[in-house]
């Protein structure tokens, strides 16, 4: 038998990783774009100078990308889901009723 030589994956069961956006951002930059080219047709269709439709999606866009590359770092591949969740924990919790710890027989 002939030896043969594999490739081995090292990325398996990491999160998806493109030019720095980590995970679902990168969904949200697509979508982002999406969303200016929407932007763009419509102003275009509305009868705008094309210089200002595209100065008005580029300074957009640019802000966009700034957005979610901070978003990215700031909160990493898990942490923006777990600061929205720590933000609907109640702080406290008030019962008006002692109802709730009667126990009925």
């Amino acid at each position: 038998m002939a030896n043969s030589v594999y490739q081995i994956n090292k990325g398996i069961n990491q999160s998806i990783e493109f030019k720095g956006l980590k995970a679902q951002y990168i969904w949200y930059l697509g979508g982002g774009v999406i969303i200016l080219l929407f932007l763009f047709s419509a102003l275009y269709i509305i009868g705008l100078p094309s210089l200002v439709c595209v100065g008005v999606v580029g300074i957009s866009g640019a802000l966009l990308v700034v957005k979610v590359y901070r978003m990215s770092h700031k909160y990493g591949e898990h942490g923006m889901m777990k600061a929205i969740a720590k933000r609907q924990v109640p702080k406290a919790v008030r019962i008006q009723s002692r109802k709730v710890f009667k126990m009925e027989n």
